[in-house]
């Protein structure tokens, strides 16, 4: 009882949390606040005017597009819950977070992550429709079914997140207690515990693994067949008019799956806390801010609605 009560006060003690990523670095905690500044910026601005063009286009009004709008909708949220708190944090050397402001943090980042990786496999699925059942795609593709797809997306993020931080804020931390990231990420919290985490490394190997492997696996499954497909295919502009509209979606699936991999499928992988911290930069900064481009300069649809558009306001 009396180690209970001990384990209590412990949990109730910690009012707050210091971020200690890239602290080791102190010449570089500017040049990093501009970074991103810069990055976030470019990524709203990017996401936002992806958005824009598909509203404002009723020939991008498709499943493939609507999914896409999602996805510019998701990348602004993904990272502003990461990016402008690790802004100020590397501009004013403000390392402290509150204790709730660590779980929310954490919560939302989550959220957005896994619902970034069923939003690949839910595309990977539209471009396998397209492809592989051509003559069927607007039967299958039905707008309920793509706002059906979306939601129950949402849904599992919000299923993981709240699995994540409720095992992870069950832990005790014990005061002065240093996370070794720039934001508050799963594992290096889970790490800055003075409990035994035997049991939330296991559910977040478990619920992690089984997403990112899931996903995975209808992305791979997808791509396997609309690849066989396109090879089959008997002229060369069909095969690579089939290939463009896939290849943007490759590339983006290529970025996040490879970090997300490599970040958490690896063993020991949480262990090296400074790799970890480049690696999240990549998936939670740089990857939101480049979808935007991947999709337009590859994107013969969109270039040319961007152009009509531009045309119309007189600007070319």
């Amino acid at each position: 009882e009396h180690h209970l009560r001990e384990n209590m006060e412990n949990h109730t003690r910690i009012t707050e949390f210091i971020l200690t990523g890239f602290k080791s670095h102190p010449g570089s905690q500017a040049f990093l606040s501009v970074l991103f500044s810069t990055m976030y910026i470019v990524t709203v601005v990017g996401n936002v005017c992806m958005i824009l063009i598909i509203r404002m286009d009723s020939n991008l009004h498709t499943p493939m597009y609507f999914f896409l709008e999602n996805l510019s909708t998701l990348d602004i949220c993904y990272s502003s819950v990461i990016t402008p708190r690790a802004t100020l944090t590397f501009l004013l050397d403000r390392r402290n977070i509150s204790y709730s402001e660590c779980a929310s943090q954490m919560f939302f980042f989550s959220l957005f992550g896994t619902t970034e990786a069923f939003f690949l496999a839910v595309m990977a699925y539209d471009r396998f429709t397209a492809i592989c059942n051509p003559l069927l795609y607007q039967v299958i593709m039905s707008k309920r079914l793509c706002v059906f797809m979306v939601m129950g997306s949402y849904l599992s993020g919000c299923i993981n997140c709240t699995i994540q931080t409720g095992f992870t804020f069950s832990l005790s931390f014990c005061g002065p207690t240093e996370i070794n990231h720039f934001f508050c990420e799963v594992a290096a919290v889970m790490h800055a515990s003075c409990s035994d985490t035997l049991v939330n490394e296991l559910v977040m190997l478990a619920v992690c693994g089984s997403i990112i492997v899931g996903t995975a696996l209808v992305v791979f499954i997808s791509y396997g067949y609309i690849i066989v497909t396109i090879v089959q295919m008997p002229s060369a502009e069909s095969r690579h008019k089939a290939f463009s509209t896939c290849s943007s979606h490759m590339v983006t699936i290529c970025l996040f799956f490879g970090t997300v991999f490599f970040m958490y499928a690896q063993p020991g992988a949480t262990s090296s806390p400074n790799k970890s911290n480049i690696i999240s930069i990549f998936y939670t900064i740089v990857i939101p801010m480049l979808n935007p481009f991947i999709y337009t300069l590859r994107n013969k649809e969109v270039k040319g609605s961007l152009k009509r558009q531009l045309k119309r306001k007189g600007f070319c």
